[in-house]
């Protein structure tokens, strides 16, 4: 095609944009057009999020993570410590580290009782009696540590591997290297009715493609803000559509790769394709009043999380690859209780309890949970001593997560702290093994999971992390 042509050709298509009616097209169109590519190598850039292989057999084949902002108290619900209720209110009986932020005083025991559950008889708070009713099916970490003290560096860690600097965020990464079974959903959905402490970060794609950037979802009722045009019909937007990827088409001819329009226009297919799907994947409404009042959508307390939770299997089930759950109802970092822990944790986990374990009952009825991982936790845990009065200070020396389905070993407990519940002295798990072994059980190598960015290869865990394989089934 000469350049006469090609110009003659553009012209024609810009022609055809404005009878198809569009100040969309038109402004979409100078944006696409001004914009050079600065991201690396987009191999996949007619559909980003189609289905890839996996490097080796995958157990799970998606992610639920309900995420608990603040850092939930592991000596109140999963890891009990008699030597802790034995020697309430005496001084710790060893040097604390140096990496601290307030000094803390002396140590603060429990007020809750722990009973067995299962067969498995995991011990397990009275303030979780559905979640310990579920616990054959769980697997207890209870030596989780992390590199940072801080919300902020911590959070990032636990999303990203990386405390300070922006990094692709898990999701992002598991759909970069998976694609998505759904073609007309996004493949990374976050769901939080409200803003969390650096939550844009927390499920960025950063220097990955666009296209595995996490979907924000903070209004139940309006899940997502503009899916229809209220201008166009669905057959004109298809003309759109249409006559931009022509357009595209010749900015390639003439100037090569153009990867940043390449994402730009999946993010348009995908947008025009949801228009169909999104609008049903959202509606619990539908679901019977018997798996509402599973999930606790009957009682104002259990609710919005619940809500939350069921919309989470909803997408899980038409084939989203990660979402993710943000307990954020109570506003940012709802878990840290520098304070008035024993009023303030009861309420917590009297919110999510029923809630969580009505997703884990929910997935395993409909023969989901087999291959649904879901995780739970936040980015630390809690001191065994007291802050002020009545409160825990933040704690990654030695803290509780779990996880279950997606072939992770259920009615297991996995690692230890020391008889203080500061330390853990036993088979630890970090954050980038954490990583390593969720991408494992979802078919991906996380060695070999990599993106060039800036004259390097980067991976989720960088140069760390191993496959926890104790605690696969």
């Amino acid at each position: 095609m000469t350049m006469r042509s090609a110009q003659q050709s553009v012209f024609s298509r810009r022609v055809a944009l404005q009878h198809a009616g569009a100040g969309f097209g038109m402004l979409a169109l100078r944006s696409l057009l001004a914009e050079q590519s600065v991201a690396g190598p987009l191999d996949r850039a007619t559909n980003p999020l189609s289905v890839r292989s996996s490097h080796h057999h995958a157990t799970a084949q998606r992610c639920i993570f309900i995420y608990l902002p603040g850092g939930p108290s592991q000596i109140d619900l999963f890891d009990p410590k008699p030597e802790v209720t034995r020697q309430n209110g005496k001084p710790l009986p060893f040097e604390k580290p140096e990496l601290f932020r307030t000094e803390t005083g002396n140590l603060f025991a429990s007020k809750y009782k722990f009973h067995q559950h299962g067969q498995s008889g995991i011990e397990v708070s009275e303030l979780l009696p559905n979640i310990a009713g579920c616990v054959d099916d769980i697997c207890v970490i209870r030596s989780m540590v992390a590199d940072n003290i801080n919300h902020g560096g911590a959070a990032l860690q636990m999303h990203t591997g990386e405390q300070a600097f922006s990094r692709p965020s898990l999701g992002s990464w598991v759909t970069y290297g998976l694609g998505s079974e759904n073609q007309n959903l996004p493949g990374f959905v976050v769901i939080s009715p409200k803003a969390v402490f650096q939550n844009g970060p927390l499920y960025s794609s950063s220097f990955l493609p666009a296209a595995y950037q996490g979907t924000w979802i903070r209004d139940l009722e309006n899940p997502i803000a503009d899916l229809k045009s209220t201008s166009v019909t669905r057959q004109r937007q298809r003309v759109q559509i249409d006559t931009l990827r022509q357009l595209h088409e010749l900015r390639r001819d003439s100037q090569g790769k153009a990867e940043e329009l390449d994402a730009r226009m999946a993010s348009f297919e995908l947008a025009y394709r949801m228009q169909i799907q999104a609008p049903e994947a959202f509606l619990i409404e539908e679901e019977t009043e018997a798996t509402k009042r599973l999930y606790g959508l009957d009682q104002p307390h259990t609710a919005p999380i619940g809500k939350q939770l069921l919309l989470a299997r909803r997408l899980a089930e038409r084939g989203v690859r990660f979402i993710q759950v943000f307990d954020s109802q109570g506003g940012n970092n709802i878990w840290d209780h520098h304070n008035g822990i024993n009023k303030k944790l009861p309420e917590n986990c009297a919110q999510t309890d029923l809630p969580v374990a009505g997703l884990i009952q929910d997935l395993k009825s409909r023969g989901l949970l087999d291959d649904t991982l879901v995780v739970w936790g936040g980015e630390f845990g809690r001191t065994p001593t007291a802050e002020g009065a009545d409160g825990r200070e933040h704690h990654p020396f030695g803290f509780t997560m779990w996880l279950a389905g997606g072939g992770i070993k259920g009615g297991h407990v996995h690692g230890a702290t020391d008889d203080f519940g500061w330390y853990a002295v036993q088979d630890k798990v970090h954050v980038h093994d954490l990583h390593a072994t969720i991408l494992h059980t979802l078919g991906l190598d996380h060695e070999q999971l990599t993106y060039r960015y800036g004259g390097r290869d980067f991976r989720l865990t960088d140069v760390y992390g191993n496959v926890v394989k104790d605690i696969l089934a």
